[in-house]
């Protein structure tokens, strides 16, 4: 296990009625930029409750409304726009990840001299940003928690991650009520996503960093436990509440910090999103069966083994045998106990025509992961998914 820097500054306030802590902003300033999605937090009233609560702390609003679920860079830019414009103090958004990804860099292109298409580009050139707040309604990403942002400018076909610690929010509402309108099709898709944040920390070749991995074999068990849960009884406090805190630990840096590797599945995946625009989640659904598959081998047999007999209690003692039973859960998990996809057919990807190109600009960020790939292993996994 290597040396390691822990540090979640994020205040994190967790169950019903939390936010009536949300006027605790007032303490940033009192001009706070609010970034949502679509029509659904006016709907169910968390729009109301929010707004009258900042009023109530003696705060001025303004609005940014309408943030793709991949959130485009001309979305950010008009942010930045408006927080420059208006001497923004706080970015608050309420939402999913997508949501929170945009205020976050809206917040760190606020003070930047330049494009907030750089900080996407180049992370390192993060290195402030106006304190970040977030009010979670769909428990997938992490984003409440984690230092990481993921933007597309899909006029280019391209999504990418980045990453700085600016970007950690400073003060995060979790109250799983707020997840019981969730559809079913978006539950789905971010339980593949907070399972994949998991695979991707979990298979590591770090030698000794056993904390690390019992903790995620843990948290791989609440997921496969209470995602079927939450799809059939959405209105399940403790199912959405176990998948929520799951989706938090999952990529705040508790199972990677010590251990962690360049990740593998989601660079693969976000290609799928820039060229054709999919949810995330299902095409992580889709990827990470297949991707297992491609990588196992006498090296790697050890470790879906482990997995399977710690995670799944697969009895076979053969490690290969073990490893193809653990791929058949994971498969069986995703596709019949929640319903996701299983090819890329399934969500509209009818030719593979963008495959080349985007297994080039994927094989960018594969080089050092827990199996390497290049470009034509990539172009492999996207064909054996199609």
């Amino acid at each position: 296990m290597y040396n390691f820097l822990f540090h979640i500054p994020t205040k994190v306030y967790f169950g019903r009625g939390q936010i009536s802590h949300l006027g605790e902003l007032s303490e940033y300033g009192k001009k706070v930029l609010l970034v949502y999605g679509g029509g659904s937090i006016k709907r169910n009233g968390l729009y109301d409750t929010a707004v009258g609560i900042l009023h109530d702390a003696g705060m001025e609003i303004f609005e940014l409304a309408g943030v793709e679920p991949n959130p485009k860079i001309e979305t950010v830019r008009k942010g930045v726009e408006i927080c420059r414009e208006q001497g923004a103090d706080v970015v608050l958004a309420i939402g999913g990840g997508s949501t929170i990804d945009c205020a976050k860099i809206v917040a760190a292109g606020t003070l930047y001299d330049g494009d907030a298409w750089d900080l996407v580009l180049d992370g390192s050139k993060m290195e402030r940003a106006l304190p970040i707040a977030s009010v979670l309604t769909i428990s997938a990403t992490g984003s409440e928690m984690d230092r990481y942002a993921v933007i597309s400018d899909l006029g280019k076909n391209e999504k990418w991650s980045t990453d700085a610690r600016c970007l950690i929010p400073s003060l995060s509402i979790l109250d799983p009520s707020y997840t019981f309108s969730v559809s079913k099709r978006q539950t789905a898709a971010g339980t593949a996503d907070i399972m994949s944040h998991i695979f991707e920390s979990y298979f590591t070749t770090e030698p000794a960093a056993d904390v690390q991995r019992r903790i995620a074999e843990g948290l791989l068990k609440v997921v496969f436990k209470y995602g079927p849960v939450a799809l059939n009884e959405p209105d399940n406090y403790d199912a959405r509440a176990n998948l929520m805190w799951a989706a938090s630990h999952a990529i705040n840096g508790l199972i990677a910090d010590g251990a962690e590797q360049h990740w593998c599945v989601h660079p693969i995946e976000h290609e799928l999103s820039a060229f054709y625009d999919i949810t995330h989640g299902e095409g992580l659904a889709i990827l990470t069966p297949v991707w297992m598959e491609y990588i196992l081998n006498d090296n790697t047999k050890g470790y879906f083994a482990d997995y399977g007999r710690n995670v799944w209690s697969i009895s076979e003692e053969d490690d290969l045998d073990a490893s193809k039973a653990a791929i058949e859960k994971t498969r069986s998990f995703l596709q019949d106990s929640m319903g996701l996809p299983s090819n890329l057919r399934a969500v509209g990807i009818m030719d593979d025509r963008y495959f080349d190109q985007m297994a080039e600009k994927a094989a960018r960020s594969t080089a050092a992961t827990f199996v390497p790939l290049t470009k034509e292993d990539i172009k492999e996994i996207y064909r054996r998914a199609f």
